[in-house]
C-alpha cells in the first residue's frame, strides 16, 4: 500500500506527544488497529534501525517504514482481522531483538476494580497494582500498574528498556488515575521503576509503591516477583488459630529485631532461612508463644529499625527474597510460634524515590504541611481522607495477613494518627470542622481497617501502640469502639519502670505506680510492654535501670518480671532483657550473648524462662485476662512495707493463685498474709531461689490457713516473703473430714466455757515433768500456765525470742493445755507486745 495511504492513517499530533513523553494513551496509537484498509501496526522504538512484523505461525512477514527519525514506525497490513505476531527489531547498533508488541493487548484491569479502589474498597488491589506475573491471551509476561492521577505521563523503565522512559509509556486507564501495561519477555527478579513526567516537564524515578521485592540498600529499585510458588505447609497452625480465641490463652511476645539478634562474622545479615531455626529454636526453649518483629517493610535507612518504610508491600532484602520470608513465616508456624509483624501506617519518609510528592503532587500526603507533616520527626502524614490512600493502606495490612500468613499487625504510633496536633506546637496544626484536634479522617480509618481485617475471622489480631487516654481503643465497634483486639499499656510501663528506677527508700511515696494500673486495667484490652523504646537512645538496659549494686539490680529485675508476669494482661519483652544485656540496645551490632558466660546472666536467663513456664501452665494467669473476676486485691495499700498481695482467678477455685510481691529489700518473717478462702496454700513459685541467684527464702511447708482476720479477710496464713521478690501460692481447699473434726472440737470448747471450768485431770509423771520444765525455764513458761497449747506460729515466735532448746518448746507444745478458744485470745495480745 502506498506511503501516502499510510501517512493519511496516522495522526501526527498523537505522534508528537508520543515521541517527546507527554501521550498518556499510547495504546491507542502503538500496536495494531483495524482500519478499513487493512490492518495499522505503529511502534516507537528509539535506536531502532528497520523492523519487521512476524505473523505467527505463518511465513509472511512486513516490514514497517520508519515514519519519523526518533522511532517511530507504521505497517499496514492487509486483513480484517488482527493476526498475532512479533516484532523483530535491528538497532543501530547492529543488535537485533525479538519480542511480542506490549500494546497489542488490551487492559488487564477493569471498570469496576479501578471504580473499587477509587472508592476505597478493592481490598485484594495488590492482586491489581504492581508487577504481576501472568498470561494474557496465551502469552506469558507481567502486568505493571500504578496509581498518579496527576502525571502528565508514566513509563516503566528498566535493564529491559535501557531505563529509557520513551520506550514503555504506560496507558491511563479512563479516569482512574491508574496507569497499567502488560509486557510480555519480562522475568522474575528483572529490576524496574517508574518514570513520571510531572507538570512543568519534571521527570523523576520513583520505585513501585505496591512492588513485592526491592533491591537491597543503598540502591532503590523495585524487583518483579512471583509469590505464588511457594509450597505453604502450616495447614494445621492456620486451623487451629481460626478456632482459637487469643483473649484465653497465654500470650507471651519476644519482641525482635532481625539485623541486631545475631550478627553473622563474615556479612552484615543472616537470611532469613537461617535465622528461622536459630529463633525458632531459642523462642521454643525460653516459652515464648508469639514472636513480634520491627518492621520488616522495605526501608532505606538501617537507623530507622524499619519505621520509615518505603515498600509496604515488601520485606526487607536484607534478609532475603519474599519467598525466603515465607519460609521464616512457615517456619515458625510449625514450630507452633506465632508471628507478629510491626506495621507502620501513620507516616512514611520524604526518600525522593518513594512516596513522597509521588506523581509531581502531594498524593498520599497532605498539600499543607500543618496536616501532611510531622515536623519533629521529618516525616509525612497520610492524607486518610483519599479513598485510594485508604485502600492503599488498609489493602497492605490484609496483604500480609493473606499472603505471609501473619498472626497479628502491631499498628505503631497510633496516637500520632488520632491528634492532629501530635508532636505539633501551637500554629503547626490545623483543626478539624468541629475546631477540635482530633483527626476524623483517621478514625474512620482505623474503624474502616478493623471492621474490614475482623471479616477475615482468621483468627489474626490487630494491636495498637497508643500512648494516650483515648476512649475504646479495643472497643467494639458497634459500640463506638475503634475494634482494636489489643492496645499496648504504655501508661503501665512508664509507671512501673519509674517505679521500680527507684530506690526503695523512695518507693513507698510512689506506692501508686505499682497500683495505679488496676484503676483502669479493664478499661481496654491491654498487652503489658517492656519493648525496645525503653532499652535504646540513652535509656540503657532494663538491668541498668534497676537500684542497687549487681546483685540487688538482679534481684530488683526479678521481682520487676515476676510482677509483669502475675498483672492482667498478655506480655511482652524485648530480646537481650531476658537475659538482663547490661548495654542498652545497639542496631549496628548483634546482641551481648557473651554477658551469658557470667553466672548472674545465665540465673536470669533461667529465672525468665521458669517464669514464662510458670506462666504458660497455670490459667489462672491469663484466661481472664479481661474480666474483672480474674483478679482481686487482698493488700494494695501497704505501702510503708513496699507489699502487695493479690490473686489471679478462673473460674475454678482450685486454679487461684495467692501472690505476694516485695519491692524493699527486706525479708518479712512470719508475715500473715489474708487469704481469700478457708484451706491449704503452697508454694509453687519464688523469685529468691537459689538457683535464680536469690538467698533462698522460702517457704517449703504447705501452710493451712487459720480463721484469723488479715488484710480484711477472715482466714489468714503466715509466711515468709523474700526481699525483692515474689512468692506464688496455689490453693487447696480444706479436707471437709479435718474441717468437721475441728468444728466438733470447738462446738465442745465452747460448751465447756459455760459449765464451771472443771480442771483437768494429770498423771503424776505429767505433773513432774511440767515442774522440771517450769524450774528450768521460769520466765519462759509463765505464759504456759494460761495458754498450754500454742498454735504452731505462736510458738516458733516465743522459741526464738526466749530461745528455748528445741525438746522443751516440743515438750511445751505438747504438753496438755487449754482449749483452742483460750489460744486464740492470747495470740493478739502477744503480737501487740511483739509490735
Amino acid at each position: 500500500m502506498g506511503e501516502d495511504k499510510l501517512y493519511d492513517l496516522m495522526d501526527w499530533a498523537q505522534i508528537e506527544a508520543l515521541i517527546y513523553s507527554e501521550e498518556d494513551n499510547p495504546h491507542a496509537i502503538l500496536g495494531p488497529h483495524l482500519t478499513d484498509d487493512g490492518v495499522l501496526i505503529q511502534a516507537f522504538i528509539p535506536t531502532a534501525d528497520r523492523i519487521m512484523v512476524q505473523i505467527t505461525g505463518k511465513k509472511e512477514s512486513y516490514e514497517m517504514t520508519m515514519e519519523d527519525e526518533a522511532g517511530f514506525f507504521a505497517v499496514l497490513i492487509p486483513g480484517d482481522k488482527i493476526p498475532k505476531y512479533t516484532l523483530y527489531v535491528i538497532f543501530d547498533n547492529g543488535t537485533s531483538l525479538e519480542y511480542i508488541d506490549p500494546y497489542a493487548f488490551e487492559p488487564v484491569l477493569t471498570k469496576q476494580e479501578t471504580a473499587k479502589f477509587n472508592a476505597g474498597i478493592c481490598y485484594d488491589i495488590y492482586e491489581k497494582m504492581g508487577a504481576h506475573p501472568m498470561t494474557v491471551q496465551g502469552i506469558k509476561g507481567i502486568h505493571f500498574a500504578v496509581w498518579a492521577p496527576n502525571a502528565v505521563r508514566v513509563s516503566l523503565v528498566g535493564d529491559f528498556n535501557l531505563w529509557d522512559g520513551r520506550r514503555l509509556p504506560m496507558r491511563r486507564l479512563w479516569d482512574s488515575g491508574i496507569f497499567e501495561i502488560f509486557v510480555p519477555g519480562i522475568s522474575v527478579g528483572e529490576m524496574y521503576k517508574y518514570e513520571i513526567k510531572a507538570q512543568g516537564n519534571i521527570t523523576y524515578l520513583k520505585a513501585d509503591p505496591y512492588a513485592n521485592a526491592a533491591q537491597l540498600r543503598p540502591d532503590t529499585a523495585s524487583i518483579v516477583a512471583d509469590l505464588t510458588q511457594f509450597q505453604w505447609t502450616d495447614d494445621a497452625w492456620m486451623k487451629q488459630r481460626k478456632k482459637t480465641d487469643s483473649k484465653k490463652k497465654p500470650m507471651a511476645i519476644y519482641e525482635m529485631h532481625l539485623a541486631s539478634w545475631k550478627k553473622p562474622e563474615d556479612r552484615d545479615f543472616y537470611n532469613y532461612r537461617e535465622l528461622a531455626p536459630m529463633i525458632a529454636e531459642y523462642v521454643k526453649e525460653m516459652g515464648y508463644t508469639h514472636i513480634e518483629l520491627l518492621p520488616v517493610m522495605e526501608h532505606p535507612f538501617d537507623g530507622s529499625w524499619g519505621y520509615q518504610v518505603t515498600g509496604y508491600y515488601a520485606p526487607t532484602a536484607r534478609y532475603g527474597t519474599p519467598e525466603d520470608f515465607m519460609y521464616f513465616m512457615n517456619y515458625m508456624h510449625e514450630a507452633g510460634i506465632g508471628v507478629i509483624l510491626d506495621w507502620v501506617p501513620a507516616h512514611f519518609p520524604r526518600d525522593t524515590f518513594g512516596l513522597a510528592a509521588f506523581d509531581g503532587t502531594c498524593l498520599y500526603e497532605h498539600l499543607d504541611p500543618r496536616q501532611g507533616s510531622h515536623p519533629h520527626w521529618g516525616t509525612l502524614i497520610y492524607n486518610y481522607g483519599r479513598p485510594e490512600v485508604k485502600n492503599f493502606l488498609i489493602a497492605n495490612a490484609l496483604f500480609w495477613a493473606d499472603k505471609y500468613h501473619a498472626d497479628g499487625i502491631r499498628m505503631d504510633a497510633v496516637a500520632s494518627m488520632l491528634y492532629l496536633d501530635y508532636g505539633k506546637n501551637d500554629g503547626e496544626w490545623v483543626a478539624n470542622i468541629y475546631g477540635g484536634n482530633e483527626n476524623l479522617e483517621a478514625v474512620e480509618f482505623l474503624k474502616h481497617l478493623n471492621s474490614v481485617f475482623k471479616k477475615r475471622k482468621d483468627g489474626a489480631i490487630l494491636i495498637a501502640e497508643e500512648s494516650t487516654a483515648w476512649p475504646k481503643i479495643t472497643g467494639a465497634l458497634d459500640d463506638g469502639g475503634l475494634g482494636f483486639d489489643y492496645k499496648w499499656n504504655m501508661g503501665w510501663m512508664n509507671d512501673f519502670i519509674g517505679y521500680m528506677s527507684l530506690d526503695p527508700i523512695y518507693r513507698a511515696s510512689n506506692h501508686g505506680g505499682l497500683t495505679f494500673s488496676m484503676i483502669y486495667a479493664y478499661s481496654e484490652d491491654f498487652i503489658l510492654t517492656l519493648s525496645h523504646d525503653e532499652v535504646v537512645h540513652g535509656k540503657c538496659s532494663l538491668i541498668n535501670k534497676m537500684p542497687g549494686e549487681t546483685e540487688q539490680k538482679f534481684a530488683n529485675l526479678r521481682a520487676a518480671y515476676g510482677y509483669m508476669m502475675a498483672h492482667p494482661g498478655k506480655k511482652l519483652l524485648f530480646m537481650g532483657q531476658e537475659f538482663a544485656q547490661y548495654k542498652e540496645w545497639n542496631e549496628t551490632k548483634g546482641l551481648d550473648w557473651e554477658d551469658l558466660e557470667q553466672e548472674p546472666n545465665r540465673q536470669m536467663r533461667d529465672y525468665y524462662k521458669a517464669l514464662l513456664e510458670f506462666y504458660r501452665t497455670h490459667p489462672a494467669l491469663y484466661e481472664l485476662d479481661y474480666e474483672p473476676e480474674g483478679f482481686t486485691w487482698i493488700n494494695a495499700i501497704n505501702a510503708n512495707e513496699n507489699l502487695l498481695v493479690f490473686t489471679r482467678n478462673t473460674a475454678k477455685k482450685d486454679e487461684t493463685l495467692l501472690i505476694v510481691c516485695n519491692f524493699s529489700p527486706l525479708v518479712y518473717e512470719n508475715h500473715k498474709v489474708g487469704v481469700p478462702w478457708p484451706g491449704k496454700y503452697k508454694e509453687i513459685f519464688n523469685s529468691d531461689r537459689t538457683e535464680f541467684g536469690g538467698k533462698g527464702n522460702l517457704n517449703p511447708r504447705v501452710k493451712q490457713s487459720k480463721k484469723e482476720e488479715a488484710d480484711g479477710q477472715e482466714n489468714s496464713i503466715t509466711v515468709k516473703i523474700p526481699p525483692m521478690g515474689i512468692s506464688i501460692f496455689s490453693y487447696a481447699k480444706a479436707d471437709p473430714k479435718a474441717a468437721s473434726n475441728k468444728a466438733a472440737r470447738e462446738k465442745k470448747s465452747a460448751g465447756e466455757k459455760k459449765t464451771k471450768a472443771v480442771p483437768k485431770k494429770v498423771s503424776l509423771k505429767e505433773e513432774l515433768m511440767q515442774k522440771m520444765e517450769a524450774a528450768k525455764e521460769p520466765e519462759a513458761a509463765k505464759p504456759q500456765k494460761e495458754t498450754v497449747k500454742q498454735p504452731k506460729a505462736a510458738a516458733k515466735q516465743q522459741k526464738e525470742s526466749a530461745g528455748q532448746p528445741k525438746a522443751a518448746a516440743k515438750q511445751q507444745k505438747e504438753s496438755a493445755g487449754q482449749p483452742k478458744e483460750t489460744a486464740k485470745q492470747q495470740k493478739p495480745g502477744q503480737q501487740k507486745k511483739k509490735g
